[in-house]
């Protein structure tokens, strides 16, 4: 895997999108508030959007009836559609305004998921994937994809934080989906199978990405330092301290 930034860009403080991307448990949210924090010290007004945000400006599955379970109003090829459009809006609004959104996955984490779980092909992932590129390349995007080497460690450690009816929330959900049950993916092990063979096609795709990017393997838990290597990839001075 290419751990390094595909494209170096010079005007690195001209960033005016960050995503920070990873599986469930990875530090998302917290990575988020994190640097929304810093922008907004450093007099760069930024725009922190939670993945629970609601309405959420760019993801698709909100506008469905069964947004839970998308593949039973739609096809992957429409969601991906109607996907792209919302990420368009957003990118031109975004333009327009003063604002350094950071977002809480949706890159990867969010459309791309169900995508992934109505068992959407690889190169159907892939082309997607390129287009919303595509959309947010005007705005000069940084994505921070938070990385553990054992994705089974990783998803055990988040179900054992969070608890039972969380695990039975993930399991309930995610191994409802075509992908899950065309493999009898059940319980616990079946949700650690389903998020490595995501994080497979994931780590693929982040490859691929023609945006600047930087990859950080965070296994280690050492938030202080990830921050510091995020924070100087913006340009930004001061680190605060993750809890």
């Amino acid at each position: 895997m290419n751990c390094g930034a595909l494209t170096e860009n010079a005007a690195s403080k001209n960033h005016r999108l960050v995503i920070i991307e990873g599986i469930m448990g990875s530090g998302k949210s917290t990575t988020m508030r994190i640097v929304a924090k810093a922008l907004e010290d450093a007099g760069r007004p930024a725009l922190a959007i939670h993945e629970r945000t609601d309405p959420h400006p760019v993801r698709a599955t909100d506008e469905l009836e069964h947004w839970f379970e998308p593949w039973r109003d739609s096809t992957a090829e429409q969601l991906a559609h109607r996907a792209v459009s919302r990420w368009r809006s957003f990118a031109e609004e975004t333009q327009r305004s003063g604002y350094v959104p950071v977002l809480d996955g949706q890159l990867f984490h969010g459309d791309l998921t169900h995508l992934f779980l109505m068992e959407a092909s690889f190169d159907e992932l892939a082309a997607y994937c390129e287009r919303l590129a595509q959309v947010i390349e005007p705005l000069n995007p940084l994505v921070v994809y938070l990385r553990q080497q054992d994705v089974e460690r990783a998803v055990r450690i988040v179900c054992a934080e969070r608890g039972e009816d969380w695990v039975k929330y993930q399991v309930d959900w995610k191994l409802k989906g075509p992908y899950a049950v065309r493999r009898n993916l059940a319980g616990l092990e079946g949700l650690i199978a389903l998020y490595q063979d995501y994080r497979l096609m994931t780590d693929a795709l982040y490859d691929r990405l023609r945006l600047n990017k930087m990859v950080i393997e965070n296994s280690e838990r050492d938030w202080a330092r990830y921050n510091q290597q995020i924070l100087e990839r913006l340009g930004l001075e001061g680190v605060p301290r993750a809890n």
